[in-house]
Parts: structure tokens; C-alpha cells; sequence
């Protein structure tokens, strides 16, 4: 039996193998990656790589085994990602994997925003698939924000068109150390539960405006526009049209409190409190 987590060369699938590592062996670790090269690093660390995509589903045969506990983290490629995930649950289900557990979005089926909608579909295959499940609904990461600091800083405003609303972000290492934790702990304390995940505090824009401004040293404002505004800004930045409607329409979310949701769930599977947004955002200021 394998601890299996895919797409473990992205941002989230990294931390997650951090985490794991802390606690097992590197030898009941394995990572399903696209490409060798970008995993070497996780090969050296004793890591097991497992070599499949999920766009080609021939390939994902060998990537998982009988009892392996497995991690599927959602694709990246919006639009695509139920066929992806089939591929993937398809293969879990021939292997005989003892667990999957799913990052899904927080809310599940009652998150009103398009980026959640193939998030829902994917959590309504694993079900009809009949495999022993973990829902792990993540809420906004706070990397979210601060990923895009340098335009912040560069123009002294944070725009969006969210409003007042409130976000219970946490830090993307959280959330892989929430994962570990259900991977690694008795699976029957988690097989057949579903987490929503986020963080201790939900803060509004506003907010976090202001704390850039007091970490930085510059004056920092928030800008809430209207959406339609907001879109044309975005495409005129170069975003994409379509992604661009689905950042405008999560602020839309935003501004109705469905990323505001805390549970304590995150807090009560990493045992600590989650991070808080001042420390992803002195990190991020200190790589800037």
C-alpha cells in the first residue's frame, strides 16, 4: 500500500508531499506526475514517481495500486477537468485504491459560482463510483491574493469587485497539511466524510489592503468596482475573457459570503490554528 497523491508537481501537490514526509517514509510516499524531469527532486527525496496524465487515460493504469490511499487533486485546465477526473476515478476504482480523497471547493453543492460547478460533478462521480471517499472542500487559498502583490504595490490599489465581502482564506500549506492528515491517519475516522475546509479568520479586501499598506510601507487602497468594470480591467490586463468572467463572477461570491464560511474543520485536521493572513503576506512582501 502507497500513500498516492497526483498532480504532485503543482503548487499544492508539492506541500503535500512536505507534509507526508514529515511523518511516513519516503518509501510509502508515490507522486503521479506528468514529467520525470520536473520530479526529479521528488525522486531524490525517495519518493516514488509514477508517470501518467490525466488527459491520456491509458496512461493512468499503473499509477495507482490494490489499498493504495490516494490523493486526487483537481486539474488545472478549467474546462476540462471532469473528463480528467473521470480518468483518474476510473483507474481508482480498476486498481482497487482503499481511499480517494478529493480537494473540492468549499460549499460543495451549494456554491453559487462557476468555478465550482465541475468540482460538484467530480464529487458526484466518486459517489456514483462506489469508491471509500474523503471530500476535502478547500476554501480560497490566501496565495490567491498575494500571488498578484506586484501590480498591488506597483499601483497602490487592490481592485476587485467583491465589495465588503469577507474571505476565511488560509495559507496553501495548510490545506496540504490537512490532506496529509487524512491520508495518513486511520482511515476510518475519514472515509466516507466530507471537510470544508478554510481559515480561522474571514477578512474583506479592505482589510487586506490595509495590511499590505502597514507591511510595505506604502499607501495601499482597496477599489471595489462594479463587474462589468472590473472584467474590462482584467481583460485589458491580458487575462484571458473567459477566466476573467470566472474571477469576476467568484468576487460576486465573495461579496455574498460564500468564501466567509468557517467550520473549524482546517483548524481541528492540522491541529493548529490556520495561518493568518499577515504571515502570507510578510512572506510574500519578502520574496517580492
Amino acid at each position: 500500500m502507497s500513500i498516492v497523491v497526483t498532480g504532485a508537481t503543482g503548487q499544492l501537490g508539492r506541500l503535500v508531499i512536505d507534509a507526508l514526509l514529515a511523518t511516513v517514509p519516503a518509501e510509502s510516499v508515490a507522486a503521479v506526475v506528468r514529467d520525470k524531469e520536473k520530479a526529479a527532486d521528488l525522486a531524490d527525496r525517495g519518493v516514488e514517481l509514477r508517470i501518467a496524465d490525466y488527459s491520456r487515460p491509458e496512461t493512468l493504469a499503473g499509477a495507482f495500486g490494490a489499498g493504495d490511499r490516494v490523493l486526487l487533486i483537481s486539474g488545472s485546465e478549467v474546462g476540462q477537468r471532469v473528463t480528467q477526473h473521470a480518468a483518474v476515478i476510473d483507474a481508482a476504482k480498476a486498481a482497487g485504491v482503499a481511499q480517494l480523497a478529493y480537494t473540492g471547493v468549499l460549499g460543495g453543492d451549494d456554491a453559487d459560482f462557476d468555478l465550482a460547478a465541475e468540482h460538484k460533478e467530480t464529487e458526484r462521480l466518486i459517489l456514483a463510483s462506489g469508491l471509500p471517499y474523503t471530500f476535502l472542500r478547500n476554501g480560497w487559498y490566501t496565495e490567491n491574493y498575494t500571488a498578484n502583490l506586484a501590480p498591488v504595490l506597483a499601483h497602490g490599489a487592490v481592485v476587485a469587485s467583491a465589495g465588503e465581502g469577507r474571505i476565511a482564506s488560509a495559507a496553501r500549506a495548510d490545506y496540504a497539511a490537512a490532506a496529509a492528515a487524512v491520508l495518513t491517519g486511520p482511515a476510518e475516522e475519514h472515509l466516507g466524510r466530507t471537510y470544508e475546509l478554510s481559515g480561522d479568520t474571514a477578512w474583506s479586501l479592505t482589510e487586506y489592503a490595509a495590511e499590505v499598506a502597514a507591511q510595505s510601507g506604502r499607501e495601499i487602497t482597496y477599489s471595489s468596482v462594479p463587474a462589468e468594470a472590473h472584467l474590462a480591467i482584467l481583460t485589458g490586463a491580458g487575462v484571458p475573457q473567459a477566466f476573467a468572467e470566472i474571477l469576476v463572477d467568484v468576487d460576486r461570491a465573495v461579496e455574498h459570503g460564500a468564501l466567509a464560511v468557517r467550520t473549524g474543520d482546517l483548524a481541528r485536521l492540522i491541529g493548529r490554528p490556520t495561518t493568518p493572513i499577515a504571515v502570507t503576506i510578510k512572506e510574500a512582501l519578502a520574496s517580492a
